[in-house]
């Protein structure tokens, strides 16, 4: 079983489970609220209940986080992106909402229960939980909630839904195979062959001589509207906290000097000295060697009367960390005060009684307070300008929490406002397309568009130790139709592609309804413009080159049968096809094992999903799911109406 959940975390179908954490992670629905108990038939619920799954519930504060969370992930790829243009993820994320749910119903009836250790240890590995060490820190996690903007229960609720996914479907979806009976056929079909007529009428060939009266281009503009619709702009108040505000900041010369002193590991000189110490059981025995070295003996030759060897006075190249904890702090403290060459002692310890002699001093490295002072200044000016930086911040941010507005909290930190054009949630100004937000102030760019027009002014940390900025919107412009006026060549060119497109299309359809058992060319003739056919020749398993992107045309051409013909419009809008089909070779795959081999590895994954979706509908059936229709239409409603 652990091989199993191995293998799944590397195979497509794990990719694909994993993925609903993922998911679930990024809508990050709220999951306060979840334990009202449901008795008795029929639908009963607060009246922001839309589905009762169990125990369990899916509110319409549920479904209003989703969607805001899923609105945020849109605006990654579309900045200009609001509620009404992601209308159509709602019904997937209720069903993943409830699928979830599901899940949580069904451990809990079945007492399947998750350990905290179990639950911490996959917050452990969120990566925004992390420090700069790599390991996650309560700090980090701290300042990934707020960026999320969830607290730390809704994050062990994610995380606890996405285990019970993983623990409880995994195990039914691995090793999914299909056998080779049911992929044969299968694989057969990638080997049919097709062969017909391709015809193509261009919508270029149809714009010539189209020229549009003031009237048209009203009347087109009118039912176009949304077309030409301009994102929602705002004017946002923006005052940077940065390194412009601290940079007369300078350390003094005592700030200067008290580093310097309390680094003098770091600056100082290291000093090792080559001692020779004999310790003598008595002072008696001491005073002897020190008279026997001051009358001109070696210490060597002083010591040996009193049993001393070479190898027992021979202490080595000490410095004075190392001395001390040999010899103790008062010895120590007198060895490394004398000069070069120079007899110590006796002193007496409390392993009796120390004769020490200097016989070598070295001292290496070290630098003068001269020598270091630039970049003792460097290192000081950066952290004072930072706690300057975070005085300042703080000062605004003091202000925000005493109800202050906008210009009132930068007044407080002594800032500079600007207010920019009105934007589009890209940072571009319809108004001026020369204006480009600037690249350093993203976050409050982005900080602006999701604050509403009356909340609280925000302060956002800048990328690469920019400093801070402060922001608010100061107006909301919705989103609007751009005036005609200012796009009537736009739309005038749009009038005509359009009426050269119905044009092509008229001329395309009545083709297709002359072909009949006959040729395409046969029936293009007489055309009013020149209609190109050609042959096309092809097998299904060629439309995998293109990756999902298979030409009109060609996915025309394996959509109809022998003999039929059909209008498909091109993909770039250039014009309509005309495709006739006029011979369908149907393929045998017996001789072909590899494929079928092929095509089980590719029905793995469907066959997981259709596993995965069954046990779901079948712990459905177990735990009891009730849908409040009425309810979800008016959640739907409300929530993806909604601008932004």
């Amino acid at each position: 079983m652990l091989a199993s959940f191995r293998r799944l975390s590397k195979s497509t179908v794990g990719t694909a489970i994993m993925g609903i954490i993922l998911i679930l992670i990024l809508v990050g629905f709220a999951m306060g609220d979840i334990q009202s108990v449901i008795s008795g038939g029929g639908f009963r619920g607060s009246s922001d209940t839309l589905v009762k799954i169990g125990s369990k519930t899916v509110t319409d504060r549920d479904m209003s986080r989703a969607m805001e969370r899923r609105l945020s992930q849109a605006r990654q790829q579309n900045p200009s992106a609001d509620y009404a243009s992601i209308a159509a993820d709602w019904d997937p994320l209720l069903n993943a909402v409830i699928d979830a749910r599901t899940v949580e119903a069904f451990a809990h009836k079945f007492g399947f229960v998750l350990s905290k250790r179990l639950v911490d240890a996959q917050i452990a590995n969120i990566p925004g939980a992390k420090g700069l060490g790599g390991k996650f820190t309560d700090a980090s996690y701290q300042n990934f909630l707020r960026e999320q903007r969830m607290t730390d229960e809704e994050v062990r609720m994610i995380v606890s839904s996405g285990l019970l996914q993983q623990l409880i479907i995994a195990p039914v979806v691995v090793n999914a195979k299909a056998p080779v009976g049911m992929a044969t056929p299968y694989a057969s079909i990638l080997l049919e062959g097709r062969s017909g007529e391709v015809a193509f009428v261009p919508t270029a060939a149809f714009r010539q001589g189209l020229n549009p009266t003031s009237a048209d281009i009203d009347r087109y503009y009118a039912a176009n509207q949304r077309r030409y619709m301009v994102p929602e702009q705002r004017v946002l108040r923006i005052a940077k906290i940065g390194p412009e505000q601290v940079a007369n900041v300078q350390p003094s010369d005592k700030e200067i000097d008290d580093y310097y002193k309390a680094n003098s590991a770091t600056y100082g000189s290291k000093e090792t000295r080559v001692i020779t110490q004999a310790v003598a059981p008595d002072q008696a025995t001491a005073n002897a060697i020190v008279q026997r070295i001051r009358g001109g003996q070696t210490f060597a030759a002083a010591a040996a009367p009193a049993g001393f060897t070479p190898e027992d006075i021979s202490v080595g190249p000490q410095t004075k960390e190392q001395f001390t904890a040999t010899a103790g702090a008062n010895v120590a403290g007198a060895a490394f005060a004398a000069a070069e060459g120079a007899t110590i002692g006796p002193i007496q310890t409390a392993n009796g009684w120390n004769v020490v002699k200097i016989d070598k001093i070295e001292r290496e490295g070290g630098k003068s307070l001269a020598a270091a002072r630039p970049e003792i200044v460097q290192k000081l000016v950066a952290d004072k300008r930072k706690e300057a930086i975070e005085a300042i911040v703080d000062k605004v941010q003091d202000a925000l929490d005493g109800g202050a507005s906008f210009p009132e909290a930068a007044a407080a930190g002594k800032l500079t406002p600007i207010e920019t054009p009105p934007l589009t949630a890209s940072g571009s100004s319809p108004a001026n397309a020369a204006y480009k937000f600037p690249a350093d102030l993203a976050p409050a760019l982005k900080s602006g568009f999701e604050l509403g027009e009356g909340d609280e002014p925000v302060v956002d940390s800048l990328p690469n130790d920019g400093g801070y900025v402060l922001v608010a919107p100061a107006r909301v412009i919705p989103a609007a139709p751009a005036p005609l006026a200012s796009i009537r060549e736009r739309v005038t060119q749009d009038w005509i592609a359009s009426q050269a497109s119905q044009r092509a299309q008229q001329l395309a359809q009545s083709i297709a309804s002359k072909v009949g058992k006959g040729s395409l060319a046969d029936a293009s003739k007489g055309a009013p413009v020149a209609v190109k056919v050609e042959p096309v020749n092809a097998r299904r398993i060629q439309l995998s080159q293109f990756q999902g992107q298979v030409p009109p045309p060609l996915a025309m051409l394996f959509t109809l049968g022998e003999g039929k013909s059909r209008l498909v419009a091109g993909g770039q809008g250039e014009g309509f096809y005309v495709v006739k089909v006029d011979k369908i070779i149907p393929g045998n795959a017996l001789n072909q094992p590899a494929l079928i081999g092929r095509t089980q590895q590719e029905m793995q994954q469907a066959l997981a999903e259709e596993y995965g979706a069954q046990f779901t509908n079948a712990m459905r059936q177990t735990v009891g799911v009730k849908r409040n229709e009425k309810a979800i239409t008016a959640s739907k409603a409300r929530i993806t109406s909604t601008g932004s």
